[in-house]
């Protein structure tokens, strides 16, 4: 049977998605989270037409389950449903990426001022583990996907460390403008590399319970992507 690579190559056509739909699990919740997935991770491109009948093939469920996910999806602002004409992948909106950011820089600001005001060290452990694992990651061939759910991970632990594990579920939930702009912009050079840096300085900071140079690397973490917009956009003008 031919490797998803070996079928796209054989036939001229994007790759049938392979996905298993987990009985246990409401079909509705898993193929938002898959959809959801696909776009942020851009294997979905902004603009791209979204047929609700293949999908429903694709996943092999009815019709309800892709309904309810486009619902939940269209909720988020990542994809625009057009009743009795079509759906598309929105494109991306560099005004809700810049408000999704200031909550989001808000946020980790408290988290980060909580962490380093603590005596528990162990509170880091967790996301000094992940960034140790994002490291290595980083050595391998296909590195991106991984990383970036790591990257994710990091950001989520030191959230739940703080005691603020259902806000972050919150900024997750308005994070898909911004999330597929960083997601460009990590393949640059020196991009990846990066983000290591400044995980580690947020660790060390934390670590060493200064509160002051735990917000500066909060701060300068999060603005690279922004920082970066202009170059961005000319690069992907049609994502926009």
């Amino acid at each position: 049977m031919p490797t998803t690579s070996e079928e796209t190559a054989q036939t001229g056509k994007p790759a049938r998605h392979h996905f298993a739909i987990d009985r246990k699990r409401p079909a509705a919740i898993q193929v938002y989270e898959d959809l959801r997935s696909r776009i942020i991770s851009l294997e979905l491109k902004p603009g791209e037409g979204l047929s609700r009948l293949e999908l429903v093939q694709q996943y092999g469920v009815s019709q309800t389950p892709v309904r309810d996910a486009f619902i939940l999806l269209e909720k988020e602002g990542l994809i625009e449903v057009y009743p009795q004409s079509k759906t598309l992948v929105s494109k991306i909106d560099i005004a809700q990426a810049r408000e999704t950011q200031f909550l989001r820089t808000a946020v980790e600001l408290e988290i980060g001022r909580v962490l380093a005001r603590s005596d528990d060290r162990s509170l880091t452990k967790e996301a000094r583990h992940i960034w140790q694992s994002q490291e290595r990651v980083l050595e391998t061939e296909n590195w991106i996907d991984r990383f970036r759910d790591l990257d994710t991970r990091f950001h989520a632990a030191l959230a739940e460390a703080a005691g603020q594990a259902n806000l972050w579920d919150l900024i997750i939930s308005r994070s898909g403008h911004i999330d597929r702009l960083r997601n460009l912009h990590l393949p640059d050079a020196g991009k990846a590399a990066t983000v290591l840096s400044d995980h580690r300085g947020i660790l060390d900071a934390i670590e060493a319970s200064d509160q002051d140079r735990t917000a500066d690397a909060i701060r300068k973490h999060l603005s690279g992507t922004l920082s970066a917009v202009d170059l961005i956009v000319s690069r992907y003008p049609d994502y926009f």
